[in-house]
């Protein structure tokens, strides 16, 4: 029996908000503060608000993919999803939990190519989905550049 729709896309919202509540785990902290950070590095609100819109255009991408996608269709992208939310929720701990930049940079780059794959996975039966989850690619790449950035400037 499948899910209600409004009960679907919640499950959908809280799935995709899942490595944010991982990530919370891991705040900025003293070590963070003492960084040397690039120029265009935004004021600290702006990344949970942005975050917050991210996490909910997954969800909301994830739901309409779901909706319009052949359950025969669904393995391959749906591995590629799995992959990205916990490449995520990964990264939140490389670089503020370890302090690690430099893993947490090589991790980035492997959540950016599994943010593509999902997009490419998705495109194929859900465009729709496909381009709800591009302001997050692009987000990511801006975080790519920032911690290469903090990376480099702090070696």
């Amino acid at each position: 029996m499948a899910l209600p729709r409004t009960l679907h896309l919640a499950a959908c919202l809280a799935l995709a908000f899942l490595p944010g509540v991982i990530g919370s785990q891991f705040p900025p902290d003293a070590w963070y503060g003492g960084l040397v950070k690039p120029a265009l590095t935004p004021p600290g609100w702006v990344f949970p608000v942005a975050w917050t819109i991210l996490y909910a255009t997954i969800g909301v991408a994830l739901h309409v993919f779901l909706v319009q996608t052949p359950p025969s269709a669904r393995r391959g992208p749906l591995v590629a999803f799995g992959v990205q939310l916990v490449g995520n929720a990964l990264w939140s701990w490389l670089f503020f939990g370890l302090h690690a930049p430099g893993a947490a940079l090589v991790e980035i780059g492997l959540l950016w190519a599994a943010i593509l794959a999902t997009i490419l996975a998705f495109s194929r039966t859900s465009p729709t989905a496909a381009l709800l989850l591009v302001p997050y690619l692009a987000w990511v790449s801006f975080a790519t550049y920032l911690n290469a950035a903090i990376w480099y400037g702090n070696v």
